[in-house]
């Protein structure tokens, strides 16, 4: 429960506050919140069972690393965002868009929470990078991709689980990748 809020800083990512609450212990404690408006990832199934990853520079994590597209909400639906979010970072587009669950990526500090699709039956569409974005794509098997994050080559978060949801939503229908199987 929150007795008191102070806000610190607001910039295009981050909304910074400082909350005085009282724990349900009784306990009271000044937190630094970061509020954020959501986002959505999308792990990007092709029929032959690639899946499409992304190599992103982030500079917080000191490099590139292998990531699924993902996007923050703009005020849309959160599938909305992650057809966007696929098209601008892969240049492809999806006729079939399953919402397999959703993450809090670090409820310690921030309310981020991040929806979690799977694409299908994709095409080409434009890929349209940001000015601040810098992104190669790759196509990989399913299962190689689940190695890679169990190797430790796959260190982002909701990649990881967005991977694994994935891998567990093909494997659930008992069918292959293809559109024609729609077994749920």
């Amino acid at each position: 429960m929150s007795d008191s809020k102070a806000h610190i800083y607001l910039g295009r990512i981050v909304d910074l506050w400082l909350e005085e609450v009282t724990l349900p212990n009784g306990n009271q404690v000044t937190l630094e919140i970061i509020r954020h408006p959501g986002a959505a990832a999308v792990v990007p199934l092709h029929q032959d069972g690639e899946v499409t990853l992304i190599r992103q520079y982030r500079h917080a994590a000191g490099g590139f690393i292998w990531e699924v597209p993902a996007g923050k909400l703009n005020g849309e639906d959160p599938a909305v965002c992650a057809l966007r979010e696929l098209q601008e970072e892969t240049g492809l587009a999806a006729a079939r868009l399953t919402h397999l669950g959703w993450i809090y990526t670090t409820p310690g500090f921030t309310n981020e929470k991040i929806h979690l699709y799977l694409a299908e039956e994709l095409s080409e569409a434009p890929q349209q990078l940001e000015h601040d974005e810098v992104i190669t794509c790759q196509r990989v098997k399913l299962e190689d991709a689940i190695a890679m994050v169990v190797r430790g080559e796959i260190v982002d978060a909701k990649s990881a689980v967005a991977l694994f949801l994935a891998a567990d939503h093909v494997r659930q229908r008992g069918c292959s990748v293809s559109p024609q199987c729609t077994r749920a």
